[in-house]
């Protein structure tokens, strides 16, 4: 190895096992989190139209958080972006979502 492949940065050194063990115990506990999510997401299911007008989710919204996320994604952000759309909705308008 050359001296100049060096100061370039052409030589990309491997992660150490400590490393790699965290990249992966990190990936697990993402697909872990988007699981458990999407069970919470079935227990929300379980609520009526009211019960989920209160914390600001419609039923719509539900569905299209599990249809929209793949398997190993995490749809609880969809459902935080729709619960606060609809917090400044009703700010605004004072309407229901």
């Amino acid at each position: 190895m050359r001296t100049t492949d060096q100061t370039l940065g052409l030589v990309t050194p491997s992660l150490s096992l400590t490393a790699r063990m965290t990249v992966a115990f990190g990936k697990a506990a993402s697909v872990w989190r988007a699981l458990r999510n999407r069970r919470e997401i079935d227990y929300l299911n379980e609520l009526d139209d009211s019960q989920l007008r209160d914390i600001g989710l419609t039923r719509q919204d539900l569905s299209a958080a599990l249809t929209t996320s793949t398997f190993f994604e995490d749809p609880s952000s969809h459902l935080t972006q729709s619960a606060r759309r609809c917090a400044r909705s009703s700010a605004f308008i004072n309407a229901r979502c």
